[in-house]
Order: C-alpha cells, then structure tokens, then sequence
C-alpha cells in the first residue's frame, strides 16, 4: 500500500510568508542572524564599492567602524578623503574578487609577491597595479610607491590581526590576471595605468569551485592571524556594467556572476560556523521591491535603497536603528518619486573608468 508522498506535510504556519503583499520599504529577508555587533566591537570592511557604504552608515551610528591605515593628522580631511583615506578599513580600494582577496591577505603576510610590480600611465606617473585609484595622480617616482605599498601592507596585517568582525561584500566572477604568475587585478591593465598586453594578461571568469576555494584558502590565513575573527558577507547588488565574456551579453554575465557569487556565500555559511551571510543582494534586488531602488540607469542603488539595507543590517546585528549619515542629515528629501530615486548613493567604482 503506497503513502501519499504530501500526507504528512506542516501545517500553514511552517511555510514561510509570501513577498507579494510586502511594500519596498518593509521587505526583511534576514532568517536566524547569531553575530552580534557592539559598540567597541571592530568593524573592518572590504569588497566592491557597494561595501563603502556599509562603512559609512556604521559610522553614523555610533559603532566602532575599524580604520587601521589612517592618514597623518596634519593631513586636511578633505585632503585625505580624496586620496581614499577611511574609505575602507584598510588604502586598498575596491576588491572586486574573491582571489584578490585572498592575494591581499597572502601579500600582507608575505606568502605572494606579485612579479608585475609598477605600472607607469601616460603621463609618467608611477601607479600601484594593484590598487590603480587610490592614489590620486599617481606617485612622483618608484620609490615613493613601493614605500607606500610596503606600510599599507603592514597596516592591512595589522587590520586582519586585530579586527573583531569582517564585512566582506562579494563584487565580480570577472577579473583580469598576469599569466605570469596569476596575479589578480582590480581593473584591466591599460585602463588605469600600464598598458595592456595579451601576451602578459588574461581574462577570467571564475566558477563555483574558484570562489569557493579562494574564499576558503582567505580563511584558512585569517584563522591564522585572527582565531575569533567573524566573517559577514554580502553580495553587491550592482549589476555589471559591461562583460568581457565572447558572445555574452551583459545581463546573462551579471545572473552568472552573482548566481555563482551567492551560492559561495551560502555554502561557506555552512561550513563555518563563524561566517554568516546578510541578504543585502536580496532587499535590493527582490521582485518585492519592485525595482524602487535602483536609480533611474538601472545600475547604481539609490540612496534609500542603502538605507533599507543598513536598517535592515543594524536592527539584526545591533539592535538599534540606522541613523542617517552626517553627509545626508540636513539634505532636504524630495518628495517626487523620480526625484527621489534620482539621489544615487555615491560610491567608488573601478568600473566608471572603462567608460573614459
């Protein structure tokens, strides 16, 4: 005699709600979230420039938003704003992949040393290859580059050994690498700073196993420095702006890349305890939202988006609501929805260059 195969099914209250019925503004996809964040607890960021705003609104809020490479103090704060102090806890820009990742962590305790070692743009400036916006202008000569990269990779140790929770917001699949050695670059040589040679430059485009095994090396070496350390990731909900990939187009490489990227983030979650995952991707990007907040472009979130996002993330791992950013508290909101969704939450992007 055969069983029913949904005799014993939970009743109605087990299924989880339906999204149709939920307005923008109260999507909450966060399930069991254990990590807990505290005042004094150090907060590190890294990952694409959708993580700078994380970084920001922590800020905001009165939490401890961990910054160790911080710029001299008679350094004007606009002045090192603009050469990307504070922008992440650490001078390294956007870190688009999972491998550069892993090779920023393996360069600042020495394990990797890149063979691809200056770049040098048009107009004779000396450009770091592995963080091409950072500086501004570039650096007057070699020396005065290799210095600053030897004390921001001390500084980036220091962070990974003392930081009490890392954000890490999970970017691109597509990358460009040296074939020399394998070296992992922000941006495509050439657009940035060097020139671009197909005998000495690859591009890639990683797959589940890449990520996850990248991701996994980068914890194994922060487990090293940091036992206690906690790991948060996030996927960025900007699409690509343009794919390397033959005959792909952009929106196929984009579901490509952030399906790869979010099943990473959900198989590391359950192989370690001290990793857990925030559903930024998913508030963003949710057919609940119903595309509120994207800007007008349809690529860059806007800045209401963000702060669903950061309240949404504060009440799950602090308890506290978002407060708004120093930057934004005496703007006047506009009413007009057009208007509105026009306020593009402003970010670094390596991408923006391609465009020049």
């Amino acid at each position: 005699m055969s069983v029913h195969p949904y005799k014993n099914l939970p009743d109605k209250a087990f299924w989880k709600r339906s999204v149709g019925s939920v307005a923008p503004g109260e999507i909450d996809p966060v399930g069991r979230f254990d990590l807990k964040i505290h005042p004094e607890t150090k907060v590190a960021t890294a990952g694409s420039c959708f993580a700078q705003h994380i970084a920001r609104h922590l800020k905001a809020s009165g939490f401890c938003y961990y910054v160790a490479e911080q710029a001299h103090p008679l350094i004007p704060f606009d002045v090192a704003a603009a050469q990307n102090y504070g922008l992440f806890s650490a001078r390294y820009g956007n870190i688009y992949t999972a491998r550069q990742l892993l090779q920023l962590i393996q360069r600042a305790v020495g394990s990797f040393t890149p063979s691809d070692d200056v770049w040098v743009a048009g107009d004779g400036s000396f450009i770091d290859p592995f963080r091409p916006s950072t500086q501004p202008g570039g650096y007057i000569s070699e020396g005065e580059m290799l210095a600053d990269r030897d004390q921001h990779l001390r500084m980036v140790r220091e962070m990974f050994a003392n930081l009490d929770v890392f954000v890490f917001t999970l970017g691109l699949t597509e990358g460009w690498v040296s074939k020399a050695d394998g070296a992992a670059y922000p941006i495509a040589p050439g657009v940035e700073g060097g020139t671009f040679n197909p005998d000495l430059y690859a591009f890639i485009n990683y797959g589940v196993d890449d990520v996850l095994g990248d991701m996994n090396a980068f914890l194994d070496h922060l487990r090293l420095l940091n036992p206690a350390a906690k790991v948060i990731l996030t996927v960025s909900p900007v699409p690509l702006a343009a794919t390397a990939e033959p005959d792909q187009h952009v929106l196929s490489a984009t579901t490509y890349s952030k399906s790869v990227l979010r099943v990473v983030a959900e198989m590391l979650t359950k192989q370690h305890r001290n990793v857990h995952y925030f559903p930024s991707f998913e508030i963003i990007t949710s057919m609940a939202s119903r595309g509120a907040y994207y800007a007008p472009d349809l690529r860059n979130v806007t800045e209401e988006g963000v702060l669903h996002v950061m309240r949404t993330f504060l009440r799950h791992a602090t308890g506290v609501a978002a407060a708004t950013p120093a930057s934004q508290k005496d703007v006047p909101q506009p009413e007009d929805f057009i208007e509105r969704s026009s306020k593009i939450a402003e970010a670094l992007c390596d991408e923006e260059k391609l465009d020049t």
